[in-house]
């Protein structure tokens, strides 16, 4: 085991991949008085760069409606290239579904909420999220699709 790897995790960068923002109703929507809905979308990809080199991005979707009026329309991917290599292959999973979202996501949380402002609105501050619990989430359910066409 002398060519066993020490284990590395490091952080290369973090950027900002895409922001797009659109208000396709302005400004007539801008007068309304009716408080908007809001729906968020959350996504998180992983694709191996180099050998032990990975980009892992988290995405937001925020659209607020009025009615079926949208009043605006951010989409934002922030990224993030790690490091990782020596690290056992069935750890791989969790250091890439959960450390590397964990260290890019507060940087999406600042960009989407700088991109609201920016646009004339009140900030939309995306909650916290824990991506242990939604990891865990994504394995149970490929288990579970995994058991279905096993049947």
């Amino acid at each position: 085991m002398a060519d066993q790897e020490n284990p590395v995790f490091q952080i290369q960068r973090v950027y900002l991949k895409d922001a797009s923002l659109e208000q396709p109703n302005s400004p007539g929507i801008l007068l309304e008085q009716t408080q908007p809905s809001v729906d968020i979308q959350l996504g998180v990809e992983a694709t191996p760069v180099a050998e032990g080199i990975f980009e892992v991005a988290v995405t937001a979707t925020v659209q607020t409606k009025i009615e079926d009026k949208t009043v605006f329309l951010v989409e934002a991917k922030q990224a993030g290239i790690f490091e990782i290599r020596g690290i056992p292959e069935e750890q791989m999973g969790a250091v890439i579904g959960v450390a590397c979202p964990q260290i890019v996501y507060p940087y999406l949380r600042g960009n989407v909420a700088d991109i609201v402002t920016r646009a004339g609105f009140p900030p939309v501050h995306l909650a916290e999220i824990n991506f242990q619990a939604m990891y865990e989430q994504q394995q149970a359910q490929a288990a579970g699709a995994g058991d279905a066409t096993v049947q």
